[in-house]
C-alpha cells in the first residue's frame, strides 16, 4: 500500500522508481501517522542562528521547510541586528495558509561572558548552548544550522521526539560514519561521545527535560543542570576544543551518554559521507532525508552535488510545480556532477525528495 500510493494519480502524472520507499516505508509511515494522530494540532518549533553572508543560506533552509513540512511550523531566528528587517522582509512573504510564524531574537550571551562565548568558534555559533534557558516556554525545538537543506517534512525528524525513552533529552547523528576518516578519534584532546563523536548541525531537544537534568561531569563530582555546567566546562576544556559549542557538547553526552538518542546519518548528510567514497549506507538504501553543506560547499565548486541541490531549492518558486521546476531540472544538474565522488551517487540525492514530492501530491489530491 504504501508503495502504491496514490499510483492512478501519478502514472498520469510521472512515473516514480518502484523501490523509492524501501523496505522500511510501511512501518516509518504507521509510526509517523500514529505520533501526528496523538499530536495532531502540535506546532513544529524550528530554531537557527544567523550572522554575517548567512542571510540568503538561512532563508533557502527555511524555504525547505516550508515545502514539505505538514503541521505548522515556527521558526525561532535568532541573528545579528542588521539582518532583522531583511528576515522581516522576506519571511512576511512566506505567511500563507497559517502553515508557518516566526520570531527574531537579537544575539545574546550571559553578559558576564559574552565575549568570550561570541569569539568561540564562529561569530554566534555557541548561542544554539542557550537555547533551553532563553525559550523558556518551548517545551521541544529542532535546531539547525543555517547550511542545512529538508528533503522529507520536518514532521518526520520531530515525531523522534517520541520515539526518546526516559533518560533522552536530545538527538544527534554521528559526526563519522567510518572512523578510519573520523576527526574526535583521530585527533580529540578531549572527551567525545561514541567512537566518533556527534554532530550538532541537526540537534533535536526535549528542553523541558534538558531543564531539568543534572549532569554528570568532570569538574566536580555534583551534578550541574545546563545552565550551570555550560562556563565550567569552557574554562576547562577552552585551550583544547576546536569545534567550540560541538565539542562541548561532545563532552557533555561523553558523561551523560544515556541521555542522547543518535539518528543515522541520512539525517544529517555531510560532504564526509561521500567526498572519499560513499560511507552512508542508510543514504544508499533510502536517500538523504536532511542534507548538511559544511564546509562552505553551497558556494564553491568543491562538491557541485551539494550546490546543485542548494541551487535548485533557492530558486524554486513556492506554488510552481514540484517536478518541473524542481526535481527534473535538479537531476540534469548532478547528472553533470559524476566525475565527482559525490556525483557518482547523485542518485541518494534525488531518491527521497522524489518520495517527499510524491507524498506532497499525493496528500493534495486526497483534499480535493
Amino acid at each position: 500500500r504504501c508503495k502504491n500510493l496514490s499510483v492512478s494519480f501519478w502514472n498520469s502524472y510521472w512515473m516514480l522508481p518502484s523501490d523509492v520507499c524501501g523496505m522500511n516505508c510501511f512501518w516509518e509511515a504507521a509510526f509517523r501517522y500514529d505520533y501526528m494522530k496523538t499530536h495532531p494540532s502540535e506546532k513544529m518549533h524550528l530554531a537557527v542562528v544567523a550572522c554575517g553572508e548567512r542571510l540568503e543560506e538561512t532563508v533557502t533552509m527555511l524555504r525547505s521547510a516550508i515545502i514539505f513540512s505538514i503541521k505548522p511550523l515556527h521558526f525561532h531566528i535568532f541573528a545579528e541586528d542588521q539582518l532583522h528587517e531583511s528576515f522581516k522582509d522576506i519571511l512576511d512573504e512566506f505567511l500563507y495558509e497559517g502553515k508557518i510564524n516566526y520570531t527574531l531574537y537579537p544575539i545574546t550571551f550571559p553578559s558576564e561572558s559574552a565575549a568570550e562565548w561570541k569569539k568561540l568558534f564562529k561569530p554566534c555559533a555557541s548561542q544554539r548552548l542557550f537555547l533551553p534557558l532563553i525559550l523558556k516556554n518551548v517545551d521541544s525545538l529542532l535546531y539547525v544550522d543555517t547550511d542545512i537543506l529538508f528533503l522529507r517534512p520536518v514532521d518526520d525528524i520531530w515525531s523522534f521526539l517520541g520515539k526518546f525513552n526516559s533518560t533522552q533529552i536530545a538527538a544527534m547523528a554521528p559526526e563519522h560514519e567510518e572512523p578510519r576518516i573520523g576527526w574526535y578519534n583521530r585527533f580529540a584532546r578531549h572527551p567525545y561521545y561514541g567512537v566518533t563523536g556527534i554532530n550538532s548541525g541537526v540537534m533535536l531537544m526535549n528542553m523541558t527535560r534538558i531543564r531539568r537534568k543534572y549532569f554528570k561531569n568532570d569538574m566536580t563530582p555534583v551534578r550541574l543542570q545546563w545552565g550551570e555546567i555550560l562556563m565550567p566546562l569552557l574554562k576547562k576544556y577552552k585551550l583544547n576544543i576546536t569545534w567550540g559549542d560541538q565539542d562541548l557538547l561532545n563532552i557533555m553526552f561523553f558523561h551523560n551518554p544515556e541521555s542522547l538518542y543518535v539518528f543515522p546519518c541520512q539525517w544529517n548528510y555531510r560532504p564526509d559521507h561521500c567526498i572519499y567514497g560513499s560511507n552512508c549506507k542508510a543514504a544508499e538504501e533510502e536517500g538523504i532525508f536532511i542534507l548538511h553543506g559544511n564546509r562552505g560547499v553551497y558556494h564553491d565548486d568543491k562538491q557541485p552535488t551539494f550546490r546543485a541541490v542548494y541551487e535548485a531549492i533557492k530558486n524554486y518558486s513556492f506554488g510552481d510545480d514540484l517536478v518541473h521546476s524542481l526535481l527534473q531540472p535538479l537531476e540534469q544538474e548532478l547528472q553533470k556532477t559524476m566525475h565527482t565522488y559525490c556525483g557518482r551517487v547523485y542518485k541518494v540525492f534525488i531518491k527521497q525528495l522524489t518520495k517527499s514530492i510524491r507524498d506532497l501530491y499525493g496528500r493534495r489530491s486526497k483534499g480535493r
